[in-house]
């Protein structure tokens, strides 16, 4: 289709069918991605993956052996990180997830502490919870951050083999009970001598990251290193 029809079809569908931010609801330019400029200016990003005291390094320390660990935004409750994830969680907005992922990796991937990544792996879902769902959401952030970091992805490197039930309102010890034996390893020769990008959408005690990390730790030559998009 010549580019001239392509921006026209573009318009028309933005009349009938607009594109909205998913931070500020306001309409999408054409060529905005899922998030408004000024909501990307505005993200509450830490500037911490080469910081060995981050906060998220701080949640895993003394629990599981990590390379590093980090996040890219700060996460509040009732902000607009928070509505953003809710918004890809649980409304399918796949655009501001992959916008996300985008903006991620642009950053991640200029960190001294990332710069050896091999391997891009997202948390996995029960396979219950995907045909639910339709979608993994933190599989749409690897698929943004593949876009301008082309690592290489093990998709069925990780299996969820538990079905547990929501994390939300669960303390730390209880959300370790909840997902310390969900996760086992589909394929080691796959992971073997790399280092892998654990990445997945918000950490809060850090349950379900320990326990991916400490499925993935008996694959020979491993270094494990997380990254989510926020940190609560």
């Amino acid at each position: 289709m010549p580019p001239w029809k392509t921006s026209l079809w573009h318009d028309l569908a933005g009349i009938f069918l607009p594109r909205r931010c998913a931070g500020c609801d306001q309409g999408l330019m054409r060529y905005e991605q899922g998030i408004c400029g000024e909501c990307v200016d505005d993200l509450p990003r830490m500037y911490a993956h080469d910081d060995p005291d981050n906060p998220v390094e701080q949640v895993f320390r003394g629990r599981v052996r990590l390379h590093a660990a980090s996040a890219f935004l700060r996460f509040n409750k009732g902000g607009m990180v928070q509505h953003m994830l809710h918004n890809l969680k649980y409304r399918g907005d796949l655009a501001a997830g992959e916008e996300l992922g985008r903006l991620m990796a642009e950053e991640a991937r200029r960190s001294r502490r990332f710069a050896d990544v091999d391997v891009l792996l997202a948390v996995p879902l029960h396979r219950k919870k995907l045909r639910q769902r339709g979608y993994n959401q933190a599989q749409v952030l690897v698929d943004g951050m593949a876009e301008v970091w082309p690592l290489r992805r093990v998709e069925a490197g990780l299996l969820r083999v538990e079905h547990t039930s929501t994390q939300t309102k669960r303390g730390r010890m209880a959300r370790w009970g909840n997902v310390k034996a969900a996760f086992q390893l589909a394929d080691t020769e796959a992971l073997r001598d790399a280092h892998v990008l654990l990445v997945d959408d918000v950490v809060t005690t850090g349950a379900t990251l320990e326990s991916c990390a400490r499925a993935l730790s008996g694959v020979p030559g491993i270094r494990i290193s997380v990254l989510a998009c926020a940190c609560a």
